[in-house]
């Protein structure tokens, strides 16, 4: 049975909603990286093994996050933004030493996460979530589009949404059915 989170997923979501208010977020798609770099945050890109998309640690006081090079940009994009979740919820964590993820697609990240059971893990996912989709924007996009929950059902409509807001169709699936 999944342990309950320890930060509710609402909080995880307002996190990620005072930084975009913080950093002046006003359209899509969240530009990630610049954000992150503003905040002080040094992203390292190197080639890592398959199964691993990110970390995160101090290195002499400065947030490091390290991003796998081969692969896809939304999935480092996306690594991006759950490192920085990790950053904004889990400071207290990070400096008692280095966070390393594994592949991160949408709270399947490995057999445990995948149970549902790694509470720090489901908490960065739903910040990353809620930064690079804000329910906002999404349904911004929906009326400017004139879309419904029975046009995004549409694969087309779903790409469409996925490369406005620079993430994967699978991740913008994901969003817009915990959306509607």
């Amino acid at each position: 049975m999944p342990s309950k989170p320890q930060i509710s997923i609402e909080d995880c979501e307002r996190a990620a909603q005072a930084l975009l208010r913080d950093e002046g977020v006003e359209r899509w798609p969240v530009k990630v990286d610049r954000i992150a770099k503003r905040r002080g945050i040094k992203i390292q890109y190197s080639p890592l093994d398959e199964e691993l998309s990110g970390m995160v640690f101090y290195k002499d006081n400065v947030a490091v996050i390290g991003v796998n090079s081969k692969h896809h940009v939304r999935r480092q994009r996306f690594t991006i933004a759950h490192e920085l979740g990790h950053l904004q919820l889990h400071d207290d964590v990070l400096r008692k030493g280095m966070h390393v993820d594994k592949v991160i697609t949408m709270l399947n990240r490995d057999s445990k996460s995948a149970a549902g059971t790694v509470n720090i893990e489901i908490e960065a996912n739903q910040f990353a979530a809620e930064f690079l989709m804000p329910r906002k924007f999404v349904m911004q996009y929906m009326d400017e589009n004139d879309l419904d929950y029975g046009t995004v059902a549409d694969e087309q409509a779903i790409e469409d949404m996925a490369n406005a807001f620079n993430v994967s169709s699978t991740a913008m699936t994901y969003r817009v059915a915990k959306i509607l």
